[in-house]
Formats: structure tokens, sequence, C-alpha cells
């Protein structure tokens, strides 16, 4: 029996990503071209969108020989529907649309959040943990429970990689990688800790207040010398990551759940995975997490998921395959876990 294969797009922010992947998970090919902005500043839509519209066929192209298939045996075209910037959202729509027709193929439309979830699940083994999924747009603590990925707390402002990469900017950090791993780096040379607001509400967590504080700290603090970029960097991550470990573990309380699964970009920080991974083990559970290659946006999340959902009998018609900044987690009808688990 022939296995299905999906061709996926993600371009939500400033990652445009083509993947190639099976319905058993195997990455046949997951290119991918980061746009990088100089330092100090972030990135603006219609730049970030151009930046996609230069990289996606050559990506395409890449993407195609190294899984060393032609179209034809493509089952279906997936692409992130959202949540994510518009104009480089719309690239991956537009260009799934046109070699829907060109190739005759289906179409169907995914959930960003929801296939970092499904990446993390398929490429760590995890069964059903709760997850806390960071990136620079999203910041939510997610459990699946009857049909759908629920959210049982999340940012109530900016997310904790948005806040990340402005403080980076305060600080001129390079974007190169990202403003987030440069961050991790000098926090290692940090020595000393500031005290910085710690903002948990409930379920949920506040990240504005934090970033305007260190700012106005920073720049008042560096100019006297009373502490170096290093040790901002420190008390940064240690505070924005014990506000998530806290309500992630409030999460596996209320759910009854071992085990957590870190997934988006902010995800790839070491620091956060020991800091959950100690938690974890002290409540006798599992931490699970990845490296940047699936943490990182990227095509074959996107392939994938959608591909789950087409063996399941989803597509999304041509005239619904549009795109959309505000798409919630828990908006989606996991229909292959329905099935999966019973």
């Amino acid at each position: 029996m022939k296995q299905l294969i999906a061709l996926g797009f993600e371009g939500s922010a400033n990652k445009i990503g083509v993947g190639v992947v099976t319905l058993d998970g195997t990455i046949l090919s997951n290119p991918r071209h980061t746009y990088i902005t100089p330092p100090g500043q972030g990135f603006l839509p219609r730049e970030t969108a151009q930046h996609h519209l230069q990289h996606v066929l050559p990506l395409i192209k890449s993407a195609l020989e190294t899984a060393n298939i032609t179209p034809d045996a493509i089952d279906c075209l997936c692409y992130t529907k959202g949540p994510g910037m518009g104009a480089p959202l719309q690239v991956a729509a537009v260009v799934v649309r046109v070699l829907s027709q060109l190739w005759k193929k289906p179409i169907v439309a995914v959930n960003h959040c929801v296939a970092h979830i499904e990446m993390g699940r398929i490429v760590t083994g995890a069964q059903d943990p709760v997850v806390l999924y960071v990136s620079g747009g999203n910041t939510q603590v997610i459990a699946y429970s009857e049909g759908r990925y629920r959210i049982f707390g999340e940012t109530i402002d900016i997310a904790v990689g948005n806040c990340l990469d402005r403080f980076a900017r305060v600080l001129t950090l390079s974007n190169d990688p990202s403003p987030g791993y440069n961050i991790e780096q000098l926090a290692k040379k940090g020595a000393l800790f500031l005290d910085l607001p710690y903002a948990v509400k409930g379920m949920d967590v506040s990240f504005s207040g934090i970033l305007s504080y260190i700012e106005a700290t920073a720049v008042e603090k560096l100019k006297n010398n009373e502490c170096t970029p290093a040790d901002l960097c420190y008390s940064l991550q240690e505070t924005v990551f014990a506000m998530l470990v806290e309500i992630t573990e409030r999460a596996m309380a209320h759910c009854d759940k071992k085990d957590v699964l870190i997934v988006g970009g902010v995800g790839c920080n070491e620091r956060l995975q020991q800091m959950m991974r100690i938690m974890c083990e002290e409540r006798g559970g599992r931490l699970f997490a990845t490296d940047d290659r699936y943490c990182i946006d990227n095509g074959a999340m996107i392939a994938y998921t959608g591909l789950l959902a087409y063996a399941h009998g989803m597509t999304t018609p041509l005239e619904d395959s549009t795109f959309t900044q505000r798409f919630r987690t828990d908006e989606v009808q996991a229909i292959w876990r329905e099935k999966s688990l019973s």
C-alpha cells in the first residue's frame, strides 16, 4: 500500500519553509529560509512577505529534489491558515492555491499552533502530555480533551518570545540566528540576579509589564555600571521561565497528567528545558522537547498535521483556502486524535 505524502508550506512569521512528509512522520525534506533584519530592528509584514515571495519557489524545488519525488507523488498540499502575520501568511495561501490548480491536488488548511504540537508528539513520542507552546507570537498551556486541544492558560498581552525579542532590540543584539538565541547565550554569562516583576494571574501570565520595567531599568543600570547586559538577560530569562513552569505545573495538576511537551521557537531554549525537566521529575513525570530543527517554524510540521487531517477525510475547498491572523488552537477539531484514542 502506498504511503501518503504531503507537501507543506509555513510562512506565518519571518521563516518560509517547505516540507515533504509521509503519514508515519518520516521527513523526506524540510528546507527553510529566515528573514533576518539588522540588530535593533524587528521584521515588518510587507518586507517579510517580499522575502517569502523571493524564496518560496527555490524552496519548493529544493524540497522536491531532496525528497526525490515529483508532484505526481504528492497526495495533498498543506499550508498555514493562521495564526500569524497577514502579509506573510498570504504568500503560502496564494502559492498553495496556484499549485493545487496546476497539479490537481487537494488543499488542507492547517492551524500553526496545532502543527507545532503534532510535530512535537511524532518527533518525541509523547503520547498525551500537557503542552507548553512558546514562540514569538504565542504563549499557551494546552492539553487535549474531548476532540480539541484546550487552552488552560496563556499570555494576556504579549508572547514570551516577543518579550525576549524586544528586549534584544534594547541591547541591540544580533537577529542572527535569532534574538532569543543570543539572549540565551548572553544569559549564561550573567552572575547578578535582578528582581523583576513576576506576573502570574491564575493560569495566565503577563509579560508587557516586565518588559517595560526591564527596558527602563536596563538603560539606567547599564549607564551607572550597576550590572552587565548578561545580568539583565539572565534575570529576564529566569523570571519569565519560572512563570511558565508555574502555570504548566498548575495545568498538570488540573488535568492529572505527568508529562510535558515544549513546542515553539522558544522551546529550543536549554535553560527553559532544564527548569521544566526539574519540575517534571519532581512530579514523577518526563519532559519532552526537541531542537531547532522542529521547534522553529518549518514546512514539515504543516505537511504532517495536514496529512493527519487528510487521512481522516478532511480537505479545504479552494474558495475556503484563505488565511487569518487570529486562529485559536481550540477551534480545531483534532479528528485524528479521536480516531487514534478510540
